[in-house]
């Protein structure tokens, strides 16, 4: 087994050999054969890798996210791509979305600039329930995101590419249902994947959709959104404020107009964190599938691209 992590590899090597004690295991920068390499785990894996794995026979994302993985021009055909599907992420992705989403709910936006200008008035608490919440990706986190939000109170819909069926939640699927989801949606939670059809996906006409004064949250991947339409859309008054945990260039310039917004808040891609521990156990047992001829949970679609 190969695992190249980006300054993490000695912590993964650790804990995979605890749970597989029997493995071979290398990490990029020991001295290995890629021949014998059967199983590979990544995280924005050096250019050229792919090519000298002849032989693999899985591939593990080590995140929720594959297009590291997907993009690489030289990715073996007919080898299963493998992706986290939670890996101790979830909870913290539903902690970062109830903190943000209370945060333009309860008016803490607003808040802000009044402190920095000295202005002490309080507002009218609104009804958590006239919140209607929307979250673009139902699965497992956006999913988890929107029933803890429902149980919190707020009014949640969910919008993804096939219908899914949730419990206080109203779902909404496929291309022809995007602009009535974002027209009742004022706090608009993104958690798709990146792949070419949701790239660019909120521009201006999109974003236009959503009810004026509305909010977004975005900590799935910097480029679904149009940064120049956002920062139109926020300047215009459309958009009353943008949470972000995710840019389209990591990180982020200094030059970039998002860091002195006054209606952004910016976090630096820290909504949710592998798991070593859970990553490790789920990894290990979609290996033990493949070994057995069985299809590996978290199964990428090449063709959809996640």
């Amino acid at each position: 087994m190969l695992i190249a992590a980006q300054g993490e590899e000695r912590r993964w090597k650790e804990a995979m050999t605890a749970r597989l004690p029997d493995a071979t295991i290398y990490t990029q920068d020991e001295t290995y054969d890629p021949a014998e390499i059967d199983f590979a785990m990544l995280w924005k894996q050096p250019q050229g890798m792919m090519k000298s794995l002849a032989n693999v026979r899985g591939i593990f994302s080590l995140g929720a996210g594959v297009e590291h993985v997907l993009s690489a021009p030289t990715l073996p055909k007919n080898v299963p791509i493998v992706r986290l599907e939670d890996a101790g992420m979830a909870q913290q992705m539903v902690e970062y979305h109830m903190y943000a989403a209370l945060h333009f709910m309860r008016d803490f936006d607003h808040y802000m600039r009044s402190q920095n200008e000295g202005d002490w008035h309080p507002r009218d608490v609104a009804e958590i329930g006239d919140f209607r919440v929307g979250v673009m990706g139902l699965g497992a986190l956006g999913a988890a995101v929107a029933s803890r939000l429902s149980e919190l109170g707020f009014t949640v819909s969910g919008w993804s590419r096939r219908m899914k069926a949730m419990e206080g939640v109203t779902t909404f699927a496929g291309a022809e249902t995007l602009d009535e989801f974002l027209g009742q949606t004022d706090i608009l939670i993104c958690l798709l994947p990146r792949t070419g059809q949701t790239e660019g996906l909120l521009d201006t006409a999109r974003l236009s959709k959503l009810p004026g004064n509305a909010a977004i949250i975005n900590a799935s991947r910097g480029a679904l959104i149009v940064e120049e339409d956002l920062l139109r859309l926020l300047d215009t008054g459309h958009l009353r404020g943008a949470f972000l945990d995710v840019a389209v260039n990591e990180p982020l310039p200094s030059s970039h107009p998002f860091w002195n917004h006054p209606k952004i808040r910016l976090t630096p891609h820290i909504a949710a964190a592998t798991r070593i521990g859970p990553a490790v156990d789920q990894i290990a047992e979609n290996i033990a599938r493949i070994d057995k001829g069985e299809t590996p949970l978290g199964l990428v679609d090449r063709d959809i691209g996640y």
